[in-house]
Parts: structure tokens; sequence; C-alpha cells
């Protein structure tokens, strides 16, 4: 019996090239969908996947892409128009009559939260819901595990791991775990159906511990110091990080903060969907450092380091909410954090397997 076509949009990212090296490992058809043809959608076609370029924004790309195709995974980029991208996706599926679509939402989605990103995660969600006659799983995971691997080259070189993440709980989930829940609903969707899914690593760690792993696979001990977010955000206009991304970062650190990610933390999702265990933060980081070239300290990368960071500490703090103004984002007259959110804990503190 021949395994269902999938297509995985986002196929050159974090999430969608490791959904794609699983499914072609289990000897599924895969078409990936990028924006452009690059090494990174070559190395996809070498692997054996279909790869066509096309926008998501662009219904005719994605009739194309949808041709002949029977579930998908969809996953959007952390760019303005998120909604507009999901209304646009969820329509061409039904037109396309896909059996099943996983979709990447998020875990601080919800309605009136300061981050327009999330607020249009959750109403994504919704158009989802409402798209009658589509069968679609959600998968909202936190704060990824190599989200602190952009901090490597200061934590490698000056044993200090900066950020501004207060005193705030998080079981980081690797891309590659994520990827065993996506590939686990696609292969196997019926027992999914409707239902959302947050995949963790197997352990809550403060930053303190984070910190620790680090070292430890570095082999050089590694301090936490809270930084405030104005100063985190310096360094990121400095290695020319979007604005966009720069002003939803900062809402989302202050939930961080908060110990959003701490909440319902962690969760078997990978070892129910994935069928596997979930791999521990060590892991994941002794995978990251293999392939850095942070791993061991030169002269040179120690200049380069200390260049950089002088760079961030010169580089004016970006203003989150000029540039929220220079984008246009809509403001809220009730905002708020999802630590703050009483809707928000109540549905996040459920058992997230069940129907929403």
């Amino acid at each position: 019996m021949q395994k269902p076509l999938t297509l995985v949009t986002g196929a050159t990212g974090k999430t969608g090239a490791a959904t794609i090296k699983l499914l072609l490992a289990q000897g599924y058809p895969v078409r990936a969908m990028a924006r452009r043809a690059d090494e990174r959608s070559a190395r996809l076609r070498q692997a054996g996947a279909e790869v066509v370029v096309g926008s998501i924004e662009d219904a005719t790309d994605l009739r194309t892409a949808m041709a002949g195709v029977q579930r998908a995974y969809y996953c959007p980029p952390l760019e303005p128009g998120t909604l507009r991208r999901a209304a646009l996706f969820a329509a061409v599926a039904l037109e396309s009559k896909l059996e099943a679509v996983v979709v990447m939402s998020q875990w601080l989605a919800e309605a009136n939260h300061p981050a327009i990103h999330a607020r249009e995660k959750w109403l994504s969600e919704k158009v989802f819901q409402w798209a009658a006659g589509l069968d679609v799983v959600t998968i909202n995971p936190g704060f990824f595990a190599d989200n602190y691997m952009l901090a490597l080259e200061p934590i490698a070189h000056f044993g200090l791991m900066g950020m501004p993440l207060g005193d705030g709980l998080n079981a980081p989930p690797s891309n590659e775990d994520i990827a065993r829940v996506i590939v686990g609903a696609l292969v196997n969707p019926a027992p999914h159906i409707g239902k959302t899914y947050r995949p963790t690593g197997p352990k809550s760690l403060a930053p303190e511990e984070i910190a620790a792993v680090i070292g430890k696979v570095l082999g050089r001990k590694v301090k936490y110091q809270n930084v405030p977010i104005n100063l985190f955000l310096k360094v990121a206009k400095s290695l020319k990080i979007d604005d966009f991304v720069i002003e939803e970062l900062y809402w989302f650190l202050r939930d961080y903060q908060r110990n959003s990610f701490g909440v319902g933390a962690p969760t078997s999702a990978v070892l129910e969907v994935g069928c596997v265990e979930a791999e521990g933060f060590e892991t994941t980081v002794q995978r990251y450092i293999a392939r850095s070239a942070f791993r061991e300290r030169t002269i040179g990368s120690t200049f380069t380091a200390i260049h950089n960071l002088l760079a961030g500490l010169l580089t004016p703090a970006p203003s989150p909410e000029s540039i929220a103004g220079r984008l246009k984002l809509p403001s809220l007259n009730h905002p708020s954090l999802a630590a703050d959110s009483a809707s928000w804990h109540a549905l996040h503190m459920m058992d997230h397997h069940l129907e929403r």
C-alpha cells in the first residue's frame, strides 16, 4: 500500500527540515515547500524530497503545492501576517480535500497577549477549528532548546550565559523531538484529530541549571546572569535580528520571566505521539556543540567574541514601542501577558491532549 504524499511548509526551517528527514526515513513521500531555491532546499532534494518553490501567501502556489497531497504540516514564519496566512492555508487545504493537517501554534497563544504573533496564533487556531471538514492536530511548543544556543558564543568564550530569563522554568524541547510529535500525528492522524500537544523536554530547568548543562558539555564553568531585557535586545539588534522578531521577543521574554513556560511542563507528548522518550537537554546541547565553531576557543575566535560583545553593548537599545508604531502593529486596550491571564492558565493547566 502506497504511503500518503505529505506536504511540509517551512521546509528549510527548524522543525520543517527535521520533519522531512523523519518522514523520508519512514518511507513517506514528501513535498517540501520552500520560499526560494538555495543550498538548504537543494539538500532536501538530495535527501529525496520533492521541492516546490513558492509562497504561502499565494493561493496559486499553495494549490500547486497541495496537488495530489493527502496530509500537510503547516508552519508559518515569525513575521507579520500570521492570521492572513492561516486563513489562506485553511481555505486551500479545504479546497484540496486534505485528509489531515498538523498546525504549528505556540504556547503563549492568547486573545489579549501584547505580542501580535501570540494573538494571531490564537486566532489561527480558531480559523482551523472553524474550517468544517478539515481534520487538524495542533502543536504548541514553548521556548525551544535551540533558542539558548543563540548565545553560545559568549557562553563558550566568557563562561557567562547572560539572558533575561528571571527565575522562569522551562522544559526545553529539541527541534528533533518537536518533529517526532509532528510526524507521529502525520503518520497516524486519526487518534489525534482535534487535539493539541505540547512537546517538551523531560525535565523543567531553572536558568542556572541550563547554564550548568551547557558548561558541562563545553567542559568549563558557565554562570547564568539575569540581564535586563533591553540589554539583551541591544545584542539582538547588533546581530541584525529583524525588528518584528525583536518586538515580539520582548513580550515572550517578559512571559518567560513570569514562569509562563514552566506552566504545565514537562509533558509526555513526545512519548505518546512520537513514540520515543524525550531527549534530555544535555543531549541536545551535545549535538549543537559538536557542530559548532565555538567548541574550541582560539585567539581569533576570542577576539571575534570580544568584538561582537562590544558591538552589542554599543548598539542603541531598540524600543519595542517604537518598532510597533513603525510597523503599525495594533495596540490593545486590555493587553495581558499569559502569566496574568486567568483564561490562559485555566486552559493550559488542563490535560493538553484533550480536545479544545
